[in-house]
């Protein structure tokens, strides 16, 4: 059981706090509810350029990253569809230096002309190396492509095209800030060796006084079902011929996400999973071959992707996942396989919740979805899950029509 405490100041920032006395350390998690899906089409990247703004400095500390390892800590940060991620990590008795450098970025971020021109060019080259001149870099800008119509995880995080962050007018830079980055829109959790009632007294002292902002109301579009099995194709000259297939699941916090997560398990996780025991160990037909699903907010996507062998065909490949699917339709997932991926998924969850960092960041996802404490009833969410109800989610899932495949490599003509 994963103890919490939680307090919401009068400005609408939502305080968590847990206790951990086994370290000297603390750490300082602020969660932004904005990601990628909170741009629109003709701006694209936003979200993840600001999270790179927000360490250019602000009024009284020029530089975040230079003020808090002067102070023994570090710090990172990270971009999703749906959020985005700020943490501190330093010594408990220092912690005020990061609430410090937290609220004045706040109140007082370095965004000019400059600042921002020169993050755009940074993100520009990790654009260009991670996905554009990375073999396979540009695989979830096709795919995601190809399976979203209207909604906003069409594109990825780091944008849909270079020229998308590029071209970024400073003025919608600004306003994204204005609007997103306000203490109502954050959930921060404070975890390690501090009690509640100092932790609320000292985010009270530095963030109290910061006003809150407009509440940003979403009116995304939704995503309609996939009528059509869609088929794209993309020639580049890479190590291997790849195939890649999603098929539209449910959103992270609908009723048949534990059960989707379940599947991926059951067909690729480890070496006893299905397509590992089935198509992988063959040795003629697939090098690797995986499958996983996508913690989204909204209804999202669940995945299927493998590297063909030396001259086996895509019609061939494609043909072998279909009737490996056509296998857990038919017979079902056994009560052996469920159990197998629920302990797996128990032991990956107790791991995770190890250290108080990572403790400080999924408290802070657990809140802003529903509750923090839900943490501590999602194994028996996957424990309530019946091989009936595993079965009946494939029958939904793997459609022909609920599908979209992308042919990646040498091999497409």
């Amino acid at each position: 059981m994963i103890e919490v405490n939680l307090h919401t100041l009068d400005n609408g920032l939502r305080l968590l706090h847990h206790y951990n006395g086994s370290t000297r350390m603390v750490a300082v998690n602020t969660l932004f509810d904005v990601g990628s899906r909170d741009e629109n089409i003709a701006h694209t990247g936003l979200a993840h350029l600001m999270e790179h703004l927000m360490f250019t400095g602000s009024r009284n500390a020029p530089s975040f990253d230079g003020a808090l390892q002067a102070a023994g800590g570090v710090c990172n940060a990270w971009t999703s569809c749906d959020v985005t991620n700020y943490y501190d990590v330093l010594p408990a008795h220092n912690i005020e230096t990061a609430l410090w450098l937290e609220s004045d970025r706040l109140a007082s971020l370095n965004l000019d002309e400059r600042s921002i021109a020169l993050q755009k060019n940074v993100v520009v080259e990790e654009f260009k190396q991670r996905y554009i001149n990375q073999p396979y870099g540009d695989v979830f800008h096709l795919l995601h492509g190809a399976a979203f119509t209207v909604h906003p995880y069409k594109w990825p995080t780091i944008g849909l095209r270079v020229e998308d962050v590029a071209q970024l007018p400073t003025e919608v830079v600004m306003d994204f800030f204005r609007r997103h980055y306000c203490v109502n829109n954050a959930v921060m959790c404070v975890a390690g060796n501090i009690d509640f009632a100092r932790t609320v007294e000292l985010v009270e002292k530095w963030m109290g006084d910061l006003p809150a902002g407009p509440v940003h109301e979403r009116n995304l579009p939704v995503e309609p079902p996939q009528q059509a099995p869609r088929l794209v194709e993309h020639h580049a000259e890479v190590p291997q011929n790849r195939i890649f297939r999603v098929y539209h699941m449910c959103g992270r916090m609908e009723r048949d996400f534990q059960a989707c997560d379940l599947l991926s398990d059951v067909l690729a996780n480890g070496t006893s999973s299905r397509f590992y025991r089935n198509l992988v160990t063959r040795g003629d037909l697939f090098t690797e071959l995986d499958a996983s699903v996508a913690g989204n907010a909204d209804p999202s996507l669940f995945y299927v992707g493998g590297a063909l062998c030396d001259g086996v065909s895509f019609d061939e490949a494609e043909a072998a996942i279909d009737a490996e699917l056509e296998r857990l339709l038919e017979g079902g997932v056994s009560d052996y396989e469920k159990e197998k991926c629920t302990n797996k998924f128990l032991s990956n969850d107790t791991f995770e919740n190890i250290g108080y960092a990572e403790k400080a960041t999924r408290l802070c996802r657990h809140e802003l979805l529903g509750h923090a404490a839900d943490i501590n009833d999602e194994v028996a969410k996957y424990r309530a899950v019946t091989t009936r109800r595993l079965n009946e989610v494939a029958h939904r899932l793997f459609k022909p029509e609920n599908c979209t495949t992308l042919r990646y490599g040498p091999g497409v003509k």
